[in-house]
């Protein structure tokens, strides 16, 4: 029974011992260090690569949502042009005020506006009381003077005289030619107040400069009158030829010449032409406006014509290069010049200096600075500078707002 008892008890060392561990060696430590930062470092070099791409993109849509959307057009070709028509201020041959030339008031005036007058005509009368009275205290003064000059000039005579005897001193003698001097002196200057006043009274009557017409009267009688450009009495104008002035483009200057005629129209006389002729230029370029002003004269014996309207200037020249023709909205004015925007390498603005010739309101054409295939920006803004890129679109066709992102 022990021996059976003692056969079923299990050893005490029976028992499963637990698995031996291995100990891990350094470089399997290494090797798993290294795999894990590998591991992290390309995800982070995933994230950084993502948000670059996404910041340039972000940089892109931002500059191509910043650059301006313009419309663009080929310049359309237009015929070579050999004649222009220009606006022309018409003037009067001879334009003058008319202003007193001495105080008083208006006695009386002979004509009025629209009246044809003679050189020489009498226009108008100005009564000057205290002026006449001036003059007749110089006609005395001048008397007195002639007076005193004469006893001087005998005194002066019977001195010089006696001192060849010695009847009487030598200083006497001086002092009496040197006031018979004085004298004469004193008289020429009394005659010269005299003429004076005799001038101005002269002015009492106002006369016609010139054959013309009374355009303006600004007086009327018993109005206080004073000498000077204060007020200005009559205004006249000759009108039997008038001359009308012009700025023909720096373009043209080379072919408008002294004795040509000119075509004229105006629009008061539809249907009607009037010739002129071109008998002066002012001989330089204005540079502002890049101009030659011309002077032209026509005939107006007729009276059909009157100074201060508009007329139409009828230019003739030599064939010139095609031009191009653009929209009025195309232009662009700076303080450099007219410019006209066009795009080029597909999204580059570029401003070109340009020459303009005849102009209809809605178009006008280039004479100068486009060259054939050029694509002209319609209606660029006022913010256009050279050298920025834009976004070009064509008429008809939608632009995209995808950024790509």
């Amino acid at each position: 029974m022990n021996e059976a008892s003692h056969s079923q008890t299990p050893p005490a060392d029976s028992h499963h011992a637990p698995p031996e561990t291995k100990p891990i060696s350094g470089r399997r430590t290494i090797a798993g260090v290294v795999v894990v930062l590998a591991i992290l470092g390309l995800l982070a070099g995933i994230g950084i690569l993502h948000r670059t791409h996404a910041d340039t993109v972000l940089a892109d849509r931002t500059e191509a949502m910043a650059a301006p959307t313009v419309s663009v057009a080929s310049a359309m070709q237009g015929a070579p042009t050999d004649n222009f028509v220009l606006p022309g201020n018409v003037t009067a041959y001879t334009d003058s005020p008319i202003y007193a030339r001495t105080n008083g008031y208006l006695l009386h005036w002979y004509f009025d506006i629209g009246a044809k007058v003679k050189k020489g005509a009498l226009l108008a009368v100005i009564a000057t009381p205290e002026l006449d009275q001036q003059l007749r205290q110089a006609q005395q003064d001048l008397a007195t003077a002639q007076a005193n000059a004469n006893i001087a000039q005998i005194q002066a005579k019977r001195y010089t005289d006696l001192v060849k005897s010695d009847a009487v001193s030598q200083q006497d003698t001086d002092t009496f030619v040197n006031q018979a001097a004085a004298t004469a002196a004193a008289v020429r200057s009394a005659q010269a107040n005299v003429q004076r006043l005799k001038e101005l009274q002269s002015f009492e009557q106002v006369y016609a400069p010139f054959d013309g017409v009374v355009t303006a009267r600004n007086v009327d009688t018993g109005q206080l009158i004073n000498q000077g450009a204060g007020t200005e009495l009559f205004h006249m104008q000759a009108l039997e030829t008038l001359r009308v002035y012009t700025n023909v483009p720096q373009v043209y200057s080379q072919s408008v010449k002294r004795g040509m005629k000119i075509p004229l129209t105006f629009p008061e006389h539809p249907g009607k032409t009037f010739s002129g002729t071109l008998v002066r230029t002012a001989d330089a370029i204005d540079p502002v406006t890049r101009t030659l002003l011309v002077e032209i004269d026509v005939d107006n014996r007729s009276g059909e014509l009157m100074p201060g309207s508009l007329a139409q200037v009828h230019f003739k020249t030599p064939p010139t290069s095609p031009t191009f023709v653009v929209p009025v909205a195309a232009l662009i004015f700076r303080k450099e010049g007219l410019r006209v925007g066009i795009v080029v390498n597909g999204n580059t603005a570029h401003l070109v200096p340009v020459i303009i010739g005849e102009d209809d309101g809605a178009t006008v054409q280039i004479d100068s600075g486009l060259n054939p295939g050029d694509q002209v920006i319609q209606d660029p803004p006022d913010s256009l500078i050279d050298g920025e890129r834009v976004t070009v679109v064509h008429p008809g066709s939608a632009v995209s707002t995808d950024g790509g992102l």
